[in-house]
Formats: structure tokens, sequence, C-alpha cells
């Protein structure tokens, strides 16, 4: 067996209920970690919040390509979050430019991206709620 892992060759759309019931949980258990042990580390880091926010946004991109490569779910939903996660890590990379080069009153870039991350992350709810209501619905037709 290869050390290297291949990309999924299927997501949600074609998962049996069992693939989906443990794809759920591996994504629901990165959601958590996420929400519950790198959400406040950030926010303890000794940062302004616009680097802070775009520490998180980068990190959601790539987690967002994960989900993409496994296949964990939908990729409709996958590719729209991992585009609001990219769009928002790219408006905090220029907020924090621009701050560099002394421009300070752009906070809307911030508030934007802000926004972006909340509405992906509203993305993998939904996504992580149709696995699992796609599952239920699967094992009960069984």
């Amino acid at each position: 067996m290869s050390p290297i892992r291949e990309p999924a060759t299927h997501t949600a759309e074609e998962a049996t209920p069992q693939e989906l019931r443990r794809a759920s949980v591996r994504l629901a258990i990165m959601l958590l970690l996420l929400a519950l042990i790198v959400v406040p580390l950030l926010r303890e880091l000794p940062l302004g919040s616009t680097t802070k926010t775009g520490i998180l946004a980068w990190l959601l991109v790539v987690v967002a390509i994960y989900w993409l490569y496994t296949g964990l779910g939908y990729q409709p939903l996958l590719l729209l979050s991992l585009l609001l996660f990219s769009t928002a890590a790219m408006l905090l990379t220029t907020k924090v430019a621009l701050v560099l080069v002394g421009v300070h009153r752009l906070s809307i870039l911030r508030r934007a991206a802000s926004g972006l991350i909340v509405a992906g992350a509203g993305l993998s709810a939904v996504n992580l709620g149709a696995m699992l209501w796609r599952s239920l619905q699967r094992r009960g037709a069984q």
C-alpha cells in the first residue's frame, strides 16, 4: 500500500450510508476542534484582530481543500465554502498589506471577511447536516 493517499473517488452524492456516517463524524470532529480549540487559541495570540482573523481564514482554506480532497461532503457546498474562505483570506491579506504601508482606515475589509467566514462556516454546517440527513434517509430505505 502506498503511503500517499489518493484523492476521494466520490463525494457524499455517491457514498454508502456507512461512508456518510464516517465522513459526518470526521467532519463534525473537525468543526468542533476548530470551534473549541483553534479559535480560542487564536484569540489568545498577541496579534491584531485582522491578523488573527486572517490566520483563521487561511486555516479554513486549508481545511476546505482537505475536505474537497477527501470527499467529506457535497462537492458544490464544499466548493462554495472554499470560495468564501479564500475570498475572506484574500481580503484579510490585503488589509494587512495596507496596514503595513500605512493605510489604517479600511476596516470594512475585515468586517466583510468576517461575514464571509461566518457564511462559509454556515455552509459547512449545512454540508454536515445534509450528510447526516442523507445517511439517516438511506438507512431508513434499506
